[in-house]
C-alpha cells in the first residue's frame, strides 16, 4: 500500500514570527507547509534553524504586493500536484512611522495591497483548489488583530479604524487616494483598516461559500505576539517596551511558539470546526487558556459593508 498522502497547508508570511511557528506546529502535527514567502533563501534557512523536517515543507515565492506574483503563485502550486487542504492567511506588514505612503506594484497603499488586497485574490483563486481537494474538512484561517476592535482595550488606542463608506477603494485607490475611506494618509489606520477587512472577508466568504463548498471559514487573534517581526519597523525604544508591557502590564503577551500552535490548533483540531468563528483566547498568556468564538467589531459584523468591500476589492484585484 502507498503511504497515506499528507494533508498540505499554504502559510503566508511564513518565514518569520506567527507564520513561522505555525509552520513549525503544523509540521510536528504530521501536516506537509507550503511555505509561501517573498525571500525563500531566508525562509529555508530559517526553517532549517528550527529542525522543520526538510520533507515536511516546500517553498514558494509569493510576493502579496504583485497581484500578477500572487497569480503566478497559484500556478506554481498547481503545479507541483499537491492537493490543498488548508490555507492561512498570515503576512502582514506594519510600517507605523512612515511620513509618506509608499506603493505597491499595482500602484495600491502598500499595508492595504499585501495585508488585504493581496490576500483577497489569493482566497479567491484558490477556492477551488479547497473545494475539489478531496479532504474531509478543508479549512481557510486569516489572522485577525485585537487592534481592528474597538470595543476591546488594545483597540481603543486611536487611531481607530474606519473604512467610511468605501470613498477611497471606489475612487480607485490610485495615488494621491491612500486609504480606504479616501481620507489623508495614516499609516498605522491603515494598517488597523486593512485587518479589519481581513475579518469582513472571512465572514464574506463564510456567507458566500460555506453551505456550498464544505470549507470552515474562521479567524482568530491569538493573543499579542509583542516581540514579533511586525514590530520591526517600529521605534527600537518600541520594540524593548512594548513585549515587557504586554507581559507584565496588560497580561496579553503569547509567546511566537504559543501563537504557532493557536494557529495549528485552528487549522487542524476537530473542536475548531465552525465556519464564520473569530477564536480568541480567554488567558491569551497561559498555554493552557481555554478559547472561545469572540464577537469582532461593529464594524467587521456589518454585512452590508461586507458586501461593499467585497464588490469594490474584487474590482481592484481584477476579478470582474
Amino acid at each position: 500500500m502507498e503511504p497515506q498522502q499528507k494533508s498540505t497547508v499554504i502559510i503566508t508570511g511564513a518565514s518569520s514570527g506567527v507564520g513561522l511557528a505555525a509552520a513549525k506546529a503544523l509540521s510536528q502535527k504530521g501536516w506537509h507547509v507550503v511555505m509561501a514567502c517573498r525571500d525563500l533563501p531566508k525562509t529555508e534557512s530559517v526553517a532549517q534553524k528550527l529542525n522543520i523536517p526538510r520533507d515536511s515543507y516546500t517553498l514558494l515565492q509569493l510576493d502579496l504586493a504583485d497581484l500578477s506574483n500572487v497569480r503566478q503563485f497559484v500556478k506554481n502550486f498547481r503545479a507541483t500536484g499537491k492537493s490543498l487542504d488548508a490555507i492561512v492567511c498570515n503576512a502582514a506588514i506594519y510600517m507605523p512611522l512612515l511620513k509618506q505612503p509608499l506603493y505597491s506594484v499595482d500602484g495600491y497603499e502598500l499595508s492595504v495591497a499585501t495585508n488585504h488586497l493581496g490576500h483577497f485574490l489569493l482566497c479567491n483563486l484558490m477556492l477551488e483548489d479547497l473545494k475539489n481537494s478531496g479532504s474531509a474538512d478543508p479549512r481557510l484561517v486569516i489572522l485577525g488583530t485585537v487592534t481592528h476592535n474597538p470595543d476591546e482595550l488594545g483597540g481603543k488606542i486611536p487611531p481607530r479604524p474606519d473604512l467610511g463608506n468605501f470613498e477611497g477603494f471606489e475612487a480607485g485607490f490610485k495615488a494621491p487616494i491612500t486609504m480606504i475611506n479616501g481620507k489623508q494618509f495614516e499609516p498605522v489606520k491603515a494598517y488597523k483598516d486593512s485587518k479589519v477587512c481581513n475579518v469582513l472577508t472571512m465572514r464574506e466568504l463564510h456567507r458566500r461559500y460555506h453551505e456550498s463548498t464544505g470549507i470552515t471559514f474562521s479567524s482568530l487573534y491569538p493573543g499579542c505576539v509583542a516581540d514579533t517581526p511586525l514590530f520591526r519597523n517600529h521605534y527600537p525604544l518600541f520594540q524593548k517596551i512594548f513585549p515587557w508591557f504586554q507581559k507584565n502590564i496588560t497580561g496579553g503577551y503569547v509567546s511566537q511558539e504559543l501563537s504557532g500552535e493557536r494557529v495549528a490548533a485552528v487549522v487542524a483540531d476537530p473542536e475548531y470546526k465552525q465556519s464564520g468563528a473569530y477564536w480568541s483566547w480567554g488567558n491569551r498568556q497561559k498555554k493552557d487558556g481555554k478559547s472561545f468564538v469572540q464577537k469582532v467589531s461593529p464594524q467587521a459584523r456589518d454585512d452590508e459593508k461586507a458586501e461593499r468591500m467585497w464588490d469594490l476589492s474584487a474590482k481592484l484585484v481584477g476579478l470582474t
